[in-house]
This record gives structure tokens, sequence and C-alpha cells, in this order.
């Protein structure tokens, strides 16, 4: 399944990605969810992120590729270890520039074993990724 979600900010891409770090992270959190950061490398090719989601679930994914563009910027995570029921994720952070800044784009690919359950995580992986608009936007307004 793929969600794609665009948010709109004021500054510019480099600014924009000097604002990905672990702070912005913390931020993005969902609400209700007793997440918590073991590790946070940051966002180039090869750097780790170490999720502990409570409940004895883990979220451990790798920073599989980062780069820039003639109009941004972006970097790629991948899971490595998933919290049940996902089986791959694969998560694109776009940052490319815009008429009043930049729009930042969360591009997710998800899977679980079956169809019928990733259509029925949609909803709530959408409201989790949504929610961030807000944050962007005042994060770097």
């Amino acid at each position: 399944m793929e969600i794609k979600i665009s948010t709109l900010v004021k500054q510019e891409p480099d600014e924009v990605l000097k604002g990905f770090d672990l702070d912005l992270f913390q931020a993005l959190k969902p609400p209700l969810l007793p997440l918590k950061v073991e590790k946070f490398d940051g966002c180039k090719t090869g750097d780790l992120v170490h999720l502990n989601l409570g409940f004895g679930q883990r979220w451990n994914a790798k920073i599989v590729d980062h780069g820039s563009t003639k109009n941004g910027h972006f970097f790629i995570d991948e899971g490595t270890k998933l919290p049940f029921p996902l089986r791959e994720w694969r998560h694109r952070h776009g940052i490319d520039a815009a008429e009043l800044g930049s729009k930042i784009t969360d591009h997710i690919h998800y899977r679980s074993p079956f169809y019928f359950l990733d259509l029925l995580l949609f909803p709530a992986l959408y409201l989790i990724f949504y929610w961030r608009k807000r944050i962007y936007q005042r994060r770097f307004s």
C-alpha cells in the first residue's frame, strides 16, 4: 500500500533538511503512542533509528539512501525490524523547493502479510502521517 502526504512550509529546503533532527523526530510522535527513541543517528545513508513501541514491539530502520536533487533533498528509510503486523516499510522523505518555501512529502510504502490487513492499517497510518502536517508547519514557519 502507498501513502503520500505533502505539506507546504515557509523555510527553504536547506534549512528544512537541517531541522530533521532528534528534536523534530520526537515532536512527530503521535499522541497516546508510548514510543521511546533508543537510537537516532540522523538522516544520512547508513544511519540507524531504533524505536521501542512498548509491549515488546520494536521498530528499527536504516537510512538506505539520501541526496540532493535539482529541487531539494531526500532521504529514505527502510524497516529492518518491524512491529506486528508489518512486513515491509519504505519511507521516502522529500524536501523540495516550493513557491514560498518548501514542500515536505512523506511517501510511504508498507505491506503486511495480507492485503486485507493493509487496507485495515491504511486509515491509522494515514492519520499518523497527516498529524505531522501541523508539526512541520509550526517547526518550519
